[in-house]
């Protein structure tokens, strides 16, 4: 059976082939297949900055500096897991509506093969569209949400589907756990005091950025797997989480946030969850022509790989 897994940089050069996440090869395959990479350009959700179309491309390009081997989590993720870049979601430029269908379409065959499908993004608008696909094959999950915003808006501008929106309609529609979920990094002023409550309206646990560097890795990490248990988790990270000093290339900055070496730190803390899919999502390649978003949203996604290894390892050792 095939293993797919990135080619040997020690025999191609870095700087060689077809961009691809990590060096995977490019097949839309699920068969014998762990984690599918999935590219979803799409950024006419935003409110401020466009040209988050762009980052799948950006990200993938980026990315070619991965290697298989996880110290911190002391994995060899593609001997692991076999994994693809499934390629991009054929997403139609200004219509929201037209390309959540496309997406939906996209990843729910995916999640119905067993494989868990790796997003990159795109605005965050796009993850209503992937939770509608998961939730169809899985049922309402543990979101667990790295961001500087809650996205839990009601609307903008008269329209209730914008990248400030969608964690709002999933409750609405039933695709989320609430009372399993949790937000992490939330700071940065909002229109008015009821703005700052609407993560406990809805029935999340969010950290702001300031309580949240209260607490060393370690404890966060406790703290997630406490709520959110045994449910199957889904997680979704805005670049923007970290302070733009370490990710400049993104759409709604905000100052004052974690470093890169903390909130990968935070991330890597969470492994452990059921997790069924995830996403990397706010990536702006036009404001960051060295690439700095780019790589650190790339090991985004390479330490969400890191724990699903982590999981198969822990459960073939068990075995």
């Amino acid at each position: 059976m095939p293993h797919y897994q990135p080619v040997n940089a020690l025999e191609f050069p870095r700087f060689t082939g077809v961009r691809t996440f990590a060096r995977l090869p490019h097949i839309p395959t699920t068969d014998d297949v762990n984690i599918a990479v999935v590219g979803l350009p799409f950024d006419t959700g935003v409110t401020y900055k466009v040209g988050a179309r762009f980052g799948p491309e950006s990200v993938r390009s980026a990315s070619a500096m991965l290697r298989p081997y996880n110290r911190e989590l002391k994995v060899n993720v593609f001997e692991t897991l076999s994994c693809v870049d499934y390629g991009d979601a054929p997403v139609v430029p200004g219509y929201i509506q037209d390309s959540y269908t496309a997406i939906t379409q996209t990843v729910q065959p995916i999640a119905e093969a067993g494989v868990i499908p790796l997003g990159i993004g795109g605005d965050h608008s796009i993850t209503l569209a992937e939770l509608r696909a998961l939730a169809a094959v899985h049922g309402p999950l543990a979101l667990v949400h790295f961001d500087a915003h809650c996205d839990l808006w009601d609307g903008y501008f008269g329209h209730q589907y914008t990248h400030g929106t969608p964690f709002r309609r999933a409750v609405e529609e039933g695709l989320l756990l609430p009372e399993r979920s949790i937000q992490l990094g939330m700071r940065g002023p909002v229109y008015d005091e009821g703005d700052a409550q609407l993560s406990e309206q809805f029935g999340f646990l969010a950290l702001s950025t300031t309580e949240l560097l209260t607490h060393p890795p370690i404890e966060v990490g406790a703290m997630v797997r406490e709520r959110v248990g045994d449910a199957k988790a889904f997680l979704t990270f805005d670049v923007d989480f970290f302070d733009p000093a370490f990710a400049p290339g993104t759409g709604t900055p905000e100052v004052g946030g974690p470093t890169s070496f903390q909130g990968l730190a935070y991330l890597r803390a969470c492994a452990g969850l059921n997790w069924v899919g995830a996403d990397v999502v706010e990536v702006l390649p036009a404001h960051d022509h060295a690439q700095i978003t780019a790589q650190l949203a790339a090991q985004v996604g390479y330490e969400f790989m890191s724990m699903v290894a982590w999981n198969r390892q822990k459960s073939q050792v068990a075995e």
